[in-house]
């Protein structure tokens, strides 16, 4: 069983601590009763994806941030709170991408298992924003597929720590997961080698790309940071225009958490074509293209394959 809440900013701890009396926790039901499903709380709804798909209906997966929503702009809520009190696991990215959440366990005295699922990945260092000098953890791990298959292997630990009866059935689950991640992550590279290395450039709205980038040799330059809602200044406006121009980029591309507007003007100004939403921090709506990690990476590549053979 799945439920997605869709969130965005940050909640205080007066507000959740005020708001809600927190039951006790209980993981596995009445002792008198067959064991019910553990309760799993994922950070925003890639990880919540990924869970579901290892645990089946084995655990009951909760996102806080929900598809289409910007996890950097979260705002909880009592029902959040009291979701993460009686979680036996949270599942977050980690790198500094929920920055919001270690005083949001802290206020509800979360007492079950944190899993990083980011743990064990090296990241890449970028840019605190465009035009800055100080380097932070690049949190977007998850557009290299080899990086996921590294969080669904974390998930699985963290699954069978909090619920060893179901470790064989969460390995299971894991595994055949990961052999879908091999696929995808083999058809991936397949598709970008059929675009001549000249015309693998990209404009896109949010730096969000980088380990896209280097797994599969593509170039992303962005027009905002890593907040999809900073305004670029004036000059990084005119710096893209120009290299629009001097080398046909014809690429340029908006998010689902963004808003198109600059984008599309950009790309008035340079005579060039926006191409289809791609999504980077947030999965679409169930009846989107984008409604699962899987469909996410299939759907952004099919868009930035088709704008790159137009360069």
């Amino acid at each position: 069983m799945t439920t997605d809440g869709a969130m965005g900013g940050r909640m205080r701890r007066r507000s959740v601590v005020g708001a809600l009396a927190l039951p006790a926790v209980s993981w596995f039901g009445p002792s008198y009763g067959a064991p019910q499903p553990i309760s799993v709380v994922a950070s925003f709804s890639i990880l919540h994806d990924m869970v579901a798909s290892v645990c089946g209906a084995r655990a009951t997966v909760r996102s806080l941030v929900g598809p289409n929503s910007d996890a950097h702009n979260y705002q909880g809520r009592p029902s959040d709170a009291q979701a993460i009190a009686t979680a036996a696991l949270v599942v977050s990215n980690g790198l500094g991408f929920e920055s919001w959440l270690p005083r949001l366990m802290d206020a509800v005295a979360f007492k079950g298992r944190p899993v990083v699922a980011s743990a064990g990945i090296e990241p890449l260092m970028r840019l605190t924003d465009i035009g800055s000098a100080s380097k932070v953890p690049d949190p977007h791990c998850w557009q290299d597929v080899a990086n996921a298959r590294r969080y669904v292997a974390n998930i699985a630990q963290g699954l069978a720590a909090v619920d060893s009866a179901n470790a064989d059935p969460y390995a299971a689950g894991a595994a055949a997961y990961d052999r879908r991640l091999a696929a995808l992550d083999a058809w991936i590279r397949a598709e970008i080698a059929g675009v001549p290395p000249e015309q693998r450039r990209v404009i896109t709205d949010h730096d969000a790309f980088a380990y896209f980038a280097k797994a599969y040799g593509v170039e992303f330059l962005a027009l905002r940071g890593r907040v999809p809602e900073s305004e670029p200044p004036a000059r990084r406006i005119a710096e893209l225009i120009g290299e629009l121009r001097a080398h046909k980029v014809r690429a340029l591309f908006f998010e689902n958490m963004s808003n198109p507007a600059l984008i599309q003007q950009i790309a008035r100004d340079a005579g060039a074509t926006v191409g289809a939403e791609l999504y980077s921090d947030a999965l679409s709506m169930p009846d989107g293209p984008a409604a699962t990690y899987e469909a996410m990476m299939r759907h952004n590549v099919t868009a930035l394959v088709a704008g790159m053979k137009r360069n």
